[in-house]
């Protein structure tokens, strides 16, 4: 395979230090402008993340993040090496069992563990707060939810379902967005993963080991557990999510009806903004690997939406261009 010119530069090298390297592969990637290979050496696999330019490592999240997730700890693919120069890291290969694929009758256990994990992440990650973390000083406030929701308009409305929204009708949107962001934005505020779903949690040697953690921040404390439990790339029994709720309250110390209270709005806003994720990735990056975890993600924000009619007006609003929440 005809290698990116940096991956190639810094493989030379590695080899000239006595690392064997037997074979090399590329790997499907995620929504990020990150490259991916599987090394395989003389000493086992890793995996050679390339980023898209070279970077300081005194001040890359990945790395600053990862020192903050050990120190929980969480469980993430360990570095073996950074090469700044080149925009290079190279990781633990944690296989390719993601949480996504494992089958229905082995989830349960995993999704206790991951529900642990969400848990732990939030109390360890409020004593450990420190300007020395980036996550400390990122926040998921009114400003940047209600982005959200305009890049849901803008990408996936407007830009995928080909919506033709009047000025009235955008004018109408706009105290839904900022009710939406309002409420979540005064909800406690908690460590965040940011992006915690099965393509991001990875089974290996009988556990998970969490990806993709480099955007953690703050923001309101049922942020990850809605990006695990109505995840767009996985359809979950509704037996296991009323389990799961009820652990997590358990573990955080949340009344259940409260819980639900909070998630409910939570889980609105995060299926928009991935439906907005996946009308940009396939409207504008080309990349159809997504559109078929469009159908999934409306009817989890249908379904949403059935159990509050107090957002009926927006539904109504929103099905005028998305037959799917009719």
């Amino acid at each position: 395979m005809e290698l990116d010119a940096r991956v190639a530069r810094y493989l030379e090298r590695a080899a000239r230090s006595g690392l064997g390297v037997r074979d090399v592969a590329s790997l499907s990637g995620d929504a990020s402008d990150r490259s991916y290979y599987r090394i395989v050496t003389d000493g086992g696999a890793r995996v050679l993340a390339l980023l898209p330019q070279p970077f300081d490592p005194g001040t890359l999240p990945f790395l600053n993040v990862a020192r903050l997730f050990e120190a929980i700890p969480v469980r993430v693919p360990r570095v073996d090496d950074v090469s700044g120069e080149d925009g290079i890291l190279l990781l633990e290969d944690a296989g390719d069992e993601l949480l996504q694929v494992v089958p229905s009758s082995e989830r349960p256990p995993l999704y206790r563990e991951a529900v642990e994990i969400v848990a732990r992440i939030q109390r360890r990650g409020a004593e450990l707060a420190s300007p020395s973390f980036i996550p400390y000083g990122v926040v998921f406030d009114e400003e940047k939810l209600t982005w959200e929701l305009e890049y849901f308009r803008k990408h996936f409305l407007e830009g995928l379902a080909g919506a033709r929204l009047s000025p009235q009708e955008r004018d109408r949107l706009k105290p839904w967005w900022a009710r939406l962001a309002s409420d979540l934005s005064r909800r406690p505020r908690v460590l965040c993963h940011r992006d915690y779903h099965s393509r991001n949690l990875m089974r290996h040697d009988g556990g998970l080991v969490v990806l993709d953690f480099q955007d953690a921040r703050l923001g309101p404390r049922t942020y990850d557990l809605v990006s695990l439990l109505s995840d767009s790339y996985v359809a979950l029994d509704a037996e296991l999510v009323r389990d799961m709720k009820r652990y997590y309250a358990e573990l955080a110390g949340i009344a259940a009806a409260d819980l639900e209270e909070e998630y409910a709005p939570m889980a609105l806003q995060r299926n928009l903004k991935a439906l907005g994720t996946f009308g940009y990735q396939i409207g504008v990056r080309g990349k159809e690997v997504y559109r078929p975890h469009v159908p999934h993600t409306l009817a989890l924000v249908r379904a949403n939406l059935d159990r509050h009619p107090e957002w009926d007006a927006l539904r109504l609003l929103l099905a005028a261009h998305l037959p799917e929440l009719s």
